[in-house]
């Protein structure tokens, strides 16, 4: 039979000026879908695991990445099977709110040498504390430039027409987001499509055209005018009764959305600039510049631009911490494979494996 997979590719959590925020709560409890909450150390074969799931899984399936360290998996989310297993362990640690019922723990700290690990209790502590150390670092680079890009937003916000820029929201809902039966009720989900990386900023595009045929770009260096029109969006949306998936800025989570996606209408709303662009073929474009109210932006030019320079070189400092830590928690994970029995481990796999009904 051939395989339908359709794999798309998000973060559930990132580091941010506050730290490490997630939205791997969210899917605790989520209707339809089972939790499998992976607990293990590191480079134990929780993200082999969850690779080797997403691999095997057919129709829609979502591979989370770890910020971290991207080529890792946090995470991988097989809607046709309706289950999820995700890295429940810090910094995005999870608990069971309904064991067994809807979630079920899968434990692989039954697979490690305890003895073994014991004995190298001081270097493993030792390099725990470099890795909480660095990304902390890096937690304060992104809040120093979050303070500027704010700044900047803010700056270009008191340029907007705000009556032009509340007609034109109306129109965006109005053309693509019809109304849906009587008493339909919105759902949402929330993930991020980029964050700050040890790579630097890694943008997840080709989720986009997977999920959406018509694509709309909102072309706003700023975000200023963006953030107001997809806050409507939603808004509209989850009244509407739609499905959508908000992608929230990882630098300023509760305070802007920098993509909305509707995949039941292949429909997708994004914010482009430099910080992550958006070229697709066929999409159209919309220059917020039109929203501002005509010479203000000029007056500022030269403090938005100092902005966006300051905030762009404290973003690569943050990935220079990023690499740094990962460079200790590589080491890190050298102890740990070390002591671990990975026949147990493999054992496990192919336990979940069976029970998800997916070739072992």
């Amino acid at each position: 039979m051939q395989n339908t997979r359709q794999t798309v590719d998000f973060f559930l959590g990132a580091l941010t000026p506050d730290g490490f925020h997630g939205y791997f709560d969210t899917l605790i409890g989520q209707d339809g879908l089972r939790l499998y909450l992976i607990k293990s150390g590191p480079g134990c074969g929780k993200s082999t695991l969850m690779k080797q799931l997403a691999e095997r899984g057919e129709g829609l399936v979502e591979r989370v990445h770890c910020s971290s360290d991207p080529d890792s998996l946090d995470g991988a989310i097989l809607w046709q099977k309706g289950a999820a297993a995700l890295d429940a362990t810090a910094p995005h640690t999870l608990d069971a709110a309904q064991p067994g019922a809807r979630e079920r723990v899968v434990s692989l700290y039954h697979t490690f040498d305890n003895d073994q690990l014991t004995a190298n209790a001081a270097p493993i502590a030792t390099l725990f504390e470099q890795c909480g150390s660095l990304q902390a670092r890096a937690a304060r680079y992104i809040a120093a430039a979050s303070a500027l890009l704010q700044d900047g937003r803010r700056t270009a916000a008191r340029c907007l027409d705000e009556e032009k820029l509340a007609r034109a929201a109306a129109r965006l809902a109005s053309r693509y987001l019809p109304r849906t039966g009587a008493g339909a009720k919105g759902r949402e989900q929330v993930r991020l499509l980029s964050a700050v990386t040890p790579k630097g900023i890694l943008v997840f595009r080709d989720t986009i055209p997977t999920l959406a045929d018509t694509i709309i770009a909102l072309q706003d260096e700023t975000g200023a005018a963006s953030r107001r029109i997809l806050a409507r969006l939603r808004e509209e949306a989850l009244a509407r009764g739609h499905k959508v998936i908000t992608c929230r800025c990882g630098m300023a989570q509760q305070d802007k959305i920098d993509h909305l996606i509707f995949p039941e209408l292949r429909l997708a709303f994004v914010t482009s600039n430099r910080w992550h662009p958006m070229e697709f073929a066929g999409q159209k474009n919309i220059h917020c510049s039109r929203f501002a109210q005509p010479g203000t932006l000029k007056q500022h030019r030269r403090r938005l631009q100092f902005d966006r320079k300051a905030a762009a070189e404290l973003l690569a400092q943050a990935s220079a911490a990023q690499r740094q830590a990962k460079q200790s928690h590589d080491k890190l994970e050298e102890y740990y494979k070390a002591a671990v029995n990975f026949a147990a481990v493999d054992a496990a796999r192919d336990a979940l494996l069976a029970e998800l009904g997916l070739p072992v």
